[in-house]
């Protein structure tokens, strides 16, 4: 059975973010992810997660400037050794919450910047692989559907992890932004499973809730999930309809959200 980690950022939006991890638990949620956790103190979260009782999956390294338009350091010539700066910066977070994935965000570039931004990213992650392995954390890698964003296609980031042949780096799998510039999910999944440390859902389009009502058939990437033995988390990041916990029905059949627990024992047996 897939486990499930709701993004804090984005659901549960409905309390103060230090009261989203005991709601993530209390809707059935085994584990909770977040995209930028550094407003609030790595003790204050420590202390909430472990009261929860839910497993902190997934974050993101600082991006740099966000407010300026910035979203990651990781390609961005000239800016090494501030990147690495905010690599140990989460690896500190990571340390205090017991989070073992951090993803790394590439940048946004030009077009004339991209060759340099190759052999920089390139550099930059053969780097932070080394600094999370000794921090017992996994690296992780995004390609997103963002104008100018330097890692767009899932290929691009196969390739990309396949050529550093690192053991420590993998592919953070989200399947709205994989849907959205190159589709065919099941083949993907089928032909790189064993480079994919933590996947991400959310409907295509609108990034709501994975549901019946886009154009992705969840059931079958989740059972094809299972079918081939990942036991890597499945995150939850998507803005819903309407509130949280109304738009959980997607998830009942997992034990998540209202009447999901009776309705998963029934499934099981």
């Amino acid at each position: 059975m897939p486990r499930f980690a709701a993004n804090v950022s984005l659901l549960f939006t409905e309390v103060p973010f230090l009261d989203r991890f005991a709601a993530a638990a209390e809707a059935g949620f085994s584990g909770v992810e977040c995209q930028f956790p550094y407003h609030i103190d790595s003790n204050e979260v420590a202390d909430r997660i472990a009261m929860a009782g839910v497993t902190f999956a997934m974050f993101n390294a600082p991006p740099g400037d966000y407010a300026a338009g910035e979203r990651g350091l990781a390609a961005l010539a000239g800016r090494e050794s501030e990147f690495r700066d905010s690599v140990e910066v989460a690896l500190n977070y990571a340390d205090m919450t017991d989070c073992t994935r951090l993803h790394v965000m590439a940048g946004c570039i030009t077009e004339d910047q991209r060759e340099a931004a190759l052999d920089t990213y390139l550099d930059n992650l053969v780097v932070a692989a080394d600094m999370t392995l000794a921090a017992g954390v996994q690296l992780l890698i995004e390609p997103i559907s963002m104008p100018g964003y330097f890692l767009n296609l899932p290929d691009q980031a196969a390739e990309i992890i396949r050529l550093i042949d690192h053991q420590n780096i993998a592919l953070q799998y989200d399947l709205h932004h994989a849907q959205r510039t190159q589709g065919n999910l099941g083949e993907f999944l089928e032909n790189n499973l064993p480079l994919i440390g933590h996947v991400q859902v959310a409907g295509v389009s609108g990034r709501h809730e994975p549901d019946k009502l886009g154009e992705v058939n969840w059931h079958f990437i989740f059972d094809m999930l299972d079918a081939h033995g990942y036991d890597g988390w499945v995150g939850a990041e998507y803005t819903p309809r309407a509130g949280t916990l109304q738009g959980l029905s997607w998830a009942q059949d997992w034990g998540i959200g209202a009447g999901a627990k009776s309705k998963a024992s029934a499934k099981s047996r």
